[in-house]
């Protein structure tokens, strides 16, 4: 623990001045707006940092964070154990609204009395009279259960010193009830981040002004902030200048961007093979010759990687670079449930995995501010994953061996459908998650059928082995130290100006020190694809033009 005035941005980072009074702020509530690409993730990393390291969060009180997609709520807690560590970042609690809306269920399901009540065994599905809600269901019954149960209420206040809503900008009626509820008037220091720019949902309910009515109910302080804290010079260069586009006054001063750190390269071709195995060479070279790590790359497009990138694919595959299209159906390494799966093989398997022992507990624990009730549950699944290693022992995972899943099933008994539902929306149908179990062990089969032992089919599904091939709405809260942005073309970037302008603007601020540009003359049409393809392409020279 380091006291209030020693304490420095974690990884050497330099905040801005707004950033760096919303880290460090330890007694009002806060509301932050920015534009894309403005390093929200990051300032409430560092928040996190601040708050833990420095005893502002005291032992064994925790932070909350609640973010309405599961992208952004599963990037947020990465980052924040880069910048805090594995210890500290114990203590960090990252849900969606769902899914924090289920641990109250979950846990104060017998205060529901009458027509809502709900069984012990309930599940994620059709509405069925005490045995079924819908995933809409949870907000609505989590605010019944703590509007009915003051001692709830206290439960879940006493928990926590802190509050992150991140992408609040998406933020449901209902949401902004339980909100309000939970930590409106409490000593509970509250800070809302947003984009001002990127309101997704506003067919879904999304409330109109919403940080204005934040501010008011909340008393908050609003800030805003401007530049993003990944990016060299020449890349916040060629940021400022779409900013001054989007943003006329969220254009960042010159003292703040000057420099010659940073590479942005314009890469034109005449045909898509062509650009293929020039930056699949470039690639290779970077994690051959530069010793760049794989996860640290990534090739961005606006959509459809699966055909944008797959002459890229095939030559990365060619040189043996190990990638991963995180679109791509078949790459199920994603889900959550997938993730939970690999977590509990690699815990079982009987070498120490500190980090997928973690991330097991945080799926598996359910908060609570009884250290006694925690550890009882902590200490009943490390019973659990000693017996499975014995069983695994006896009974390995191996291709040939008929029953090599008797422990999957035993582990998805011990935690139930309910759980392994509330880890994605699209577990809302069962059929769907049965369907990523099935093809969870699939993956693992093939990976056992060529040749490779149970560790290292194991270690394919993690993110720090293979280059991310993802569109630029996904990559949102990620960073990368290269970054190729694949296809600034007229017919990929189109539609509504600024949009299109955003959604460039976010691909170009994921690059922390080089970022690859590239275009050509001649896309060939994807074997077996028959949609809209138009094969002759012109340069989106606007977008060419930001670079300087």
């Amino acid at each position: 623990m380091i006291s209030i005035d020693k304490w420095k941005a974690a990884d050497g980072l330099i905040l801005e001045p707004n950033a760096n009074r919303a880290a460090t702020e330890n007694k009002l509530n806060l509301v932050l707006t920015a534009g894309p690409g403005a390093g929200k993730t990051e300032m409430l990393a560092q928040r996190a940092d601040f708050l833990l390291r420095t005893g502002t969060c005291r032992y064994p009180k925790r932070i909350l964070a609640i973010s309405f997609k599961v992208d952004a709520s599963r990037n947020l807690k990465e980052r924040i154990k880069r910048r805090c560590g594995a210890e500290l970042s114990s203590r960090f609690d990252s849900y969606t609204f769902d899914a924090f809306a289920k641990r109250i269920v979950d846990r104060f399901r017998p205060v529901l009395k009458g027509d809502h009540s709900l069984e012990a065994g309930f599940s994620i599905g059709e509405r069925i009279p005490h045995k079924q809600v819908e995933f809409k269901d949870l907000v609505p019954l989590a605010i019944h259960i703590l509007r009915e149960s003051p001692m709830a209420l206290n439960a879940v206040r006493q928990t926590y010193t802190d509050v992150f809503f991140d992408e609040f900008q998406d933020c449901t009626s209902h949401q902004y009830e339980l909100i309000k509820l939970v930590f409106k008037g409490t000593r509970i220091r509250v800070t809302a981040v947003g984009d001002t720019k990127q309101k997704i949902m506003g067919w879904a309910g999304a409330l109109d002004g919403i940080f204005e009515a934040f501010r008011n109910d909340f008393g908050a302080v609003p800030l805003n902030m401007y530049r993003n804290f990944r990016s060299k010079p020449r890349l916040l260069r060629m940021q400022n200048e779409i900013i001054r586009v989007l943003d006329s006054s969220s254009v960042m001063p010159d003292d703040q961007i000057s420099g010659d750190e940073g590479v942005i390269e314009v890469h034109p071709f005449q045909n898509c093979q062509q650009e293929a195995e020039y930056l699949a060479d470039r690639i290779e070279s970077w994690i051959k010759e530069d010793n760049i790590a794989p996860s640290e790359i990534a090739v961005l497009v606006r959509n459809q990687p699966h055909l944008y990138a797959r002459p890229l694919m095939v030559a990365l595959g060619e040189r043996g670079v190990p990638y991963r299209n995180e679109q791509d159906l078949q790459d199920i390494s994603v889900e959550p449930a997938t993730r939970l799966v690999v977590d509990f093989l690699l815990c079982s398997f009987g070498r120490k995995e500190p980090f997928a022992w973690t991330r097991l507990m945080e799926q598996l624990v359910p908060f609570t501010e009884d250290d006694d009730e925690r550890d009882a549950l902590v200490l009943g699944w490390q019973r659990f994953i000693v017996s499975e290693r014995k069983n695994i022992a006896d009974n390995p995972i191996a291709y040939n061996n008929p029953k090599r899943w008797d422990c999957l099933r035993r582990f998805v008994s011990k935690i139930g459908f309910p759980l392994l539902v509330s880890l994605s929306h699209d577990y809302e149908n069962e059929s769907r998650l049965r369907e990523v179990l099935n093809n969870t062990c699939s993956k693992i089969d093939g990976f056992l059928s060529s040749g490779l032992n149970l560790e290292e089919s194991l270690k394919r599904f993690e993110d720090d082995q293979a280059v991310r091939v993802i569109t630029v709405h996904k990559s949102k809260g990620l960073e990368f130290d290269s970054v190729v942005l694949l296809g600034i073309e007229k017919e990929c970037y189109f539609g509504a100006p600024e949009e299109s302008l955003c959604t460039y603007f976010v691909g170009v601020s994921r690059a922390k020190r080089q970022l690859l540009l590239s275009h050509v003359d001649f896309r060939s049409r994807p074997e077996g694809f028959s949609g809209w393809w138009s094969c002759q392409r012109n340069r989106q020279q606007q977008y060419l033009d930001y670079v300087i």
